[in-house]
């Protein structure tokens, strides 16, 4: 796997090469003769610091080319201070430096390479010494590479979790706002369903009250108290959408009765709505009878604004692996199947909970509005 560090990756290890790198000199000083010899051996190691402080901070900076070339110069170096100062553990600390800077540096494949070349410094002692140096000084290499590579591996780790948990950030807002637009398009199907109903009913009453006003009064009042009901009807049907929003929907009454009481508040002069069931009639899921009875209020509210009908039947039907609705009138039809926002809202509340939801008309025929839901 081939892997260029960067500048934001120097880390723990890194941070104390530099440290290791004096200590190895100090020592390699100490274990010098003492004489003129010092001063070139010292001026060697002192160079070869400077680079592997100034130049390995510069090459984790600049790629594959500069790492490249940075490791041949410290090895380079390492191996001429080695050769003057003579075998000991601070020139060979010296040595484990690089092999640890390869290792930062270079993919683990020539970090392999330049591991096994350091012990190679040893070549030309004498025998059995020679050989024992090899042994000694390859082990500690090979320490030195494990640990580095270790490091790494836990540097990445890290790095990937960090990355992960911001994702994980990011996708937890998505979700929450998500939720937050579909809980307003499920507010707004219930204001449109719910109080979009009843105020075209109440309006479709108080125009046939003024119409009959002056030549019926009895009548006009009738109709006017048939409105202040449908007035109170969506009061109350805010007062539940708002409850919803807190605690759920409650579901009081089966379907069928609340299907019969909303044909009688739809039931205005001249439109006629009556209730159908059939099958076996069992309790359903909160979200379903919602769903159902939310139907029928837009075909009912859709009746009363374009379908200039005489009679509307709603058709409940329990079926062995669900229910159906049918909201279906006389009137006038419809040349398509509409896209308004309540037919819209439908199909999205219906199509959530796994149903259909089919519109059949033709002109002159009426409409006919079909659900079904599965349970």
């Amino acid at each position: 796997m081939t892997r260029w560090k960067c500048a934001g990756d120097i880390g723990a290890v890194n941070r104390a090469l530099p440290v290791l790198a004096v200590a190895a000199l100090l020592v390699m000083l100490l274990e010098a003769a003492p004489g003129a010899s010092r001063l070139p051996v010292a001026a060697l190691g002192v160079g070869f610091v400077a680079w592997s402080v100034a130049g390995y901070r510069w090459a984790l900076t600049r790629g594959r080319v500069a790492a490249v070339a940075y490791v041949s110069i410290a090895l380079a170096l390492g191996f001429i201070v080695f050769n003057a100062a003579g075998a000991g553990v601070g020139s060979t600390l010296l040595l484990v430096v690089v092999v640890v800077q390869a290792v930062m540096l270079l993919p683990l494949a020539w970090a392999v390479v330049v591991t096994s070349l350091v012990p190679l410094v040893h070549v030309g002692m004498p025998m059995p010494d020679g050989l024992r140096q090899v042994v000694s000084t390859g082990l500690a290499c090979a320490f030195a590479f494990v640990l580095a590579a270790l490091h790494l591996r836990e540097q990445k780790a890290r790095s990937e979790l960090a990355e992960t948990n911001g994702r994980l950030h990011e996708l937890s807002a998505q979700v929450e706002e998500l939720a937050t637009m579909k809980e307003r398009a499920r507010v707004a199907r219930d204001i449109h369903d719910g109080l979009g109903h009843h105020l075209t009913v109440v309006g479709m009453q108080v125009q046939a009250a003024r119409a009959v006003l002056s030549s019926d009064p009895g009548g006009a009042d009738q109709l006017l108290s048939q409105a202040e009901e449908q007035a109170r009807q969506a009061l109350r049907s805010v007062r539940g959408s708002v409850a919803a929003l807190r605690e759920g929907w409650p579901v009081d009454e089966s379907l069928s009765e609340q299907l019969r009481t909303l044909a009688a508040q739809s039931t205005a002069p001249g439109l006629s709505v009556s209730v159908e069931v059939r099958g076996s009639e069992r309790p359903l899921d909160a979200e379903s009878q919602v769903a159902l009875y939310r139907a029928a209020q837009e075909g009912l509210t859709n009746i009363h604004k374009h379908a200039n009908a005489r009679t509307a039947v709603l058709r409940l039907e329990y079926l062995a692996d669900g229910v159906s609705l049918v909201v279906r009138d006389d009137g006038c039809g419809v040349g398509g199947k509409g896209g308004g926002f309540g037919l819209v809202g439908m199909r999205e509340r219906v199509g959530r909970l796994g149903g259909s939801l089919q519109v059949e008309s033709t002109p002159g025929t009426g409409v006919s509005l079909r659900v079904e839901l599965p349970g």
